[in-house]
């Protein structure tokens, strides 16, 4: 038997593998004895294997564009798999943590957690596995990730990202870097701003600032912009925050360049109007998708990537040359 599929736009790399791993399961025949995929009327191919339930929890602010990505990714596979897909989100740690006690009090098939609080939500991970509950970790916190018993963890060595950036802005003749934490606490913005450092010859100094509240985000830019005008480049570390920076800059007269991680369609206006320099892609959708399909192929196949390593999705720095497949891809939620 062959089976011929179109491939689908925005896959990439792992995912592409997995989505053939999984298709050639469902060349097996149209019945369910070995785990593969069935048919519809609608000629789509989704798991006949038993309906399974994850979970995902997230330090995600609501309405976080970043985060809807996410889950677009994470749902699109669940759909293909088979499975119930479960979603919480708070930006507090204890209340992720609780999040995380109450999906093993459910007994779901797998689970899915952030560790941006690491500490907070320890506890509760090694629960889960203790529990028999595979968990894989996505975006934030890949260091604690297989110490914690996690399978993998999917995302990008905010680290290398950092110095990545640093890097690219020293090659634009970059003086002195401001680097925007939008998130007391969360140890991956920490390790952005610290891998700027690394990577940018010339001082980086640190702002923190609430990024749920933003208008006082937008001052407190503004307000460190006026005071240094030495400053020439600030660098933020979430896709919302590079829009505000962006009014900052022009509140307060500056002519600092901006760089930011992540996307959204908004960042991506940026780039095409030159008001942004650069931004790094992470891939959040593929964080999404392969957290639920490698749950999926272990529970069905005992599949595990990455050998105890990180399962990168990043970093990817891009500019305005890159903004006509951008728009097309931010603008369906899959970038």
């Amino acid at each position: 038997m062959i089976c011929v599929r179109t491939a689908r736009p925005g896959f990439r790399g792992a995912a592409a593998l997995l989505a053939a791993l999984a298709l050639v399961a469902g060349c097996s025949g149209s019945g369910g004895e070995h785990g593969g995929h069935g048919g519809t009327g609608a000629g789509r191919r989704i798991a006949d294997t038993p309906r399974m339930t994850f979970a995902m929890v997230s330090h995600a602010d609501t309405g976080d564009t970043f985060w809807n990505i996410v889950r677009n990714g994470a749902e699109q596979a669940a759909a293909k798999d088979n499975v119930k897909f479960l979603y919480a989100n708070d930006t507090d740690g204890a209340e992720q943590a609780e999040a995380v006690e109450s999906y093993i009090d459910q007994k779901v098939d797998g689970l899915i957690v952030t560790l941006a609080e690491p500490a907070a939500v320890e506890a509760a991970v090694r629960k889960a596995v203790a529990r028999g509950i595979p968990v894989i970790t996505v975006n934030a916190g890949g260091r604690f990730s297989r110490a914690y018993g996690a399978l993998t963890h999917i995302g990008q060595d905010d680290a290398a990202a950092g110095r990545e950036v640093g890097a690219e802005l020293t090659a634009r003749h970059a003086k002195k870097t401001l680097c925007v934490i939008h998130e007391q606490g969360d140890t991956s913005l920490a390790d952005r701003c610290a891998g700027v450092r690394k990577g940018f010859h010339g001082p980086v100094a640190n702002l923190t600032v609430d990024g749920a509240d933003a208008s006082a985000a937008r001052s407190a830019v503004a307000a460190a912009l006026r005071a240094d005008r030495s400053i020439d480049a600030v660098v933020t570390l979430g896709a919302p925050m590079a829009a505000l920076t962006a009014e900052a800059r022009k509140q307060a007269g500056s002519t600092a360049q901006l760089a930011t991680f992540d996307l959204d369609a908004t960042v991506v206006r940026l780039l095409k109007s030159k008001d942004l320099a650069f931004a790094v892609d992470q891939q959040p959708y593929l964080q999404g998708y392969e957290a639920v399909d490698l749950l999926w192929l272990d529970k069905v196949n005992g599949n595990v990537l990455g050998g105890g390593r990180p399962v990168l999705t990043g970093p990817t720095l891009v500019t305005s040359k890159d903004v006509p497949k951008l728009a097309e891809y931010t603008g369906r939620g899959t970038r």
